[in-house]
């Protein structure tokens, strides 16, 4: 029998294939359920936790400075932590 964390789990990648135009079948060799503590399905992570611990993909606009930008996030989201990975700035054409 599958467990509803299992169940929810294949459904999310199905969703993933659906989206992403993949066809393939799984076969699951031994259902194990995943103790909480240690992750969550996707649909089910609260937003803080995204927020929190999470990636903002960021179209930066032009003006700002990627540092100006981060502090504004940080301002926003009312966090202590907050970087950027870089920036790939296009010269005008």
């Amino acid at each position: 029998m599958v467990s509803d964390i299992t169940r929810r789990g294949l459904e999310f990648i199905a969703e993933l294939d659906r989206i992403g135009g993949i066809t393939r079948n799984w076969i699951s060799i031994r259902e194990e359920d995943t103790d909480p503590r240690y992750g969550s399905i996707p649909w089910d992570r609260p937003l803080d936790r995204y927020i929190r611990k999470g990636l903002i993909v960021l179209d930066k606009p032009p003006g700002p400075t990627s540092h100006e930008v981060v502090a504004w996030i940080k301002k926003l989201f009312n966090i202590e932590k907050a970087g950027h990975g870089g920036t790939l700035e296009s010269s005008p054409r």
